[in-house]
């Protein structure tokens, strides 16, 4: 069975576990949102995720198929604005439509809170991930960041990182 929960301070081990195997090192391989060549070291901690968690207008949705958090998504409401981060799918679970649910689920709450906007930022060298959210009705805006995480915790760059700023209208 397979539900979308918002996540709580309890699930945050599990979640750190889920975001490091899809993003960072050698399991992250076997799917196709790794990270690993392109930024050394984690992506998260238990800490960071229960700090999101705990603060107001953020929240983390779990995919749980059988017991099993199989998938997530870091959400912020910023006003009319939601920011949409981390989506994570188990790299064993990729390509059987559980990235689509989450990101449909984050739309909920988007339209839930009164959202007119949702905005994420991707690594312009995620080609392929760019193109995943295009298809998924997400357009490339102009927009531009630094990659500027100074924090050892989210990994150390193998190369200058910059932000790509993609958004869809609600």
């Amino acid at each position: 069975m397979e539900k979308i929960l918002q996540a709580n301070a309890d699930d945050a081990d599990v979640l750190a576990q889920l975001v490091n195997a899809a993003y960072r090192g050698d399991s992250g391989r076997q799917g196709w949102t790794t990270e690993a060549d392109l930024i050394d070291g984690t992506r998260t901690d238990a800490e960071l995720l229960q700090n999101i968690m705990a603060t107001p207008g953020q929240m983390i949705l779990k995919y749980v198929l059988d017991d099993q958090v199989q998938g997530c998504v870091e959400l912020h409401v910023e006003g009319d604005k939601l920011y949409l981060g981390m989506l994570t799918v188990n790299p064993l679970m990729q390509n059987k439509g559980i990235g689509k649910k989450l990101l449909r689920a984050a739309e909920d709450v988007a339209r839930q809170h009164s959202c007119k906007k949702i905005e994420m930022n991707v690594l312009t060298q995620r080609q392929e991930l760019i193109n995943w959210y295009v298809r998924h009705g997400y357009e490339v805006t102009n927009q531009r960041k630094p990659f500027a995480y100074n924090d050892p915790r989210l990994g150390q760059p193998k190369t200058k990182l910059e932000f790509v700023v993609l958004a869809r209208q609600l």
